[in-house]
């Protein structure tokens, strides 16, 4: 038998964790001395602590850890689904980390060259251009942000089979259009679409006419640093947005590793303002 103490030791585990754990049912000790309380736990109960240990460094919640320990065949196949969602759920983790140092090296760079973390902005550039009447394929929904990268996926590949069926010519690439002012509990009205030449039972007309363009070539974490170029741009020059604005997926994100290699074409449907306003 181990003392608390000693468990604690061999585990790297303090011992108010060890009392919190009993507490919870996670792991009790073996014995408790009645007289004067004294927790010993069984050196069977080691390989216990190691496992909840290395299941708290995959991220796994207490709760989680505890359904775990309980289930009767801990290599079942609920269990394997388990560790690859963590395995999922910390690559994402990684890559958004990634992503931050990326731009975190690129400020440093800046601050050494004696310039503003913020002078990128300087490089967005801005087009007026006149984007002519097109026919949208299309399922318009809100969407919440956290579920956007399902939904590119789930709503293209219905759209995509729906070209093929109808035997419908696409004239563009896929594109979002954002509908909503500001973000509601709902989600975000979001449009997603494809241009395609005929006009059938589905599509809609679609008249951007003037528009403010930029071409983001990179991550997409860069797509409010273009929405408020764009703005200031359309404030300064006198301009006004008119309709939703759109984002044309040059490159398929799906498709794409390097986020350095996405291709984004940024609209923003403007009017110019008249004289008196």
């Amino acid at each position: 038998m181990l003392s608390i103490g000693e468990f604690s030791n061999i585990c790297k585990v303090s011992t108010k964790t060890l009392r919190y754990y009993a507490e919870i049912g996670l792991l009790e000790p073996s014995e408790v001395n009645p007289e004067n309380g004294y927790r010993y736990y069984a050196i069977e109960q080691l390989e216990a602590m190691l496992f909840i240990n290395r299941l708290k460094a995959y991220s796994f919640s207490l709760d989680e850890i505890k359904t775990i320990l309980q289930s009767k065949e801990v290599q079942d196949d609920n269990f394997y689904l388990a560790f690859i969602r963590k395995k999922k759920e910390i690559e994402k983790k990684v890559y958004n980390y990634r992503q931050i140092l990326t731009q975190l090296e690129d400020d440093i760079s800046a601050i050494e060259q004696g310039k503003s973390i913020m002078s990128y902005m300087e490089d967005i550039d801005v087009q007026l251009v006149d984007v002519p009447k097109m026919y949208l394929l299309s399922i318009r929904k809100n969407v919440q942000q956290e579920d956007y990268p399902a939904e590119y996926l789930r709503c293209y590949k219905k759209l995509f089979k729906r070209i093929a069926v109808d035997k419908l010519t696409m004239t563009g690439d896929p594109m979002v259009l954002f509908h909503s002012a500001e973000y509601t509990p709902s989600g975000l009205d979001t449009e997603f679409a494809i241009p395609v030449q005929e006009y059938a039972t589905g599509t809609r007309d679609f008249c951007p006419g003037l528009c403010l363009k930029t071409v983001l070539y990179g991550a997409y974490t860069q797509l409010p640093s273009v929405y408020a170029k764009q703005i200031e741009w359309a404030e300064k020059e006198g301009y006004q947005n008119t309709n939703a604005l759109f984002e044309v997926y040059v490159t398929d994100p799906s498709q794409v590793e390097n986020e350095q290699d996405k291709i984004t074409e940024v609209y923003y449907p403007v009017k110019k303002l008249s004289a008196k306003n």
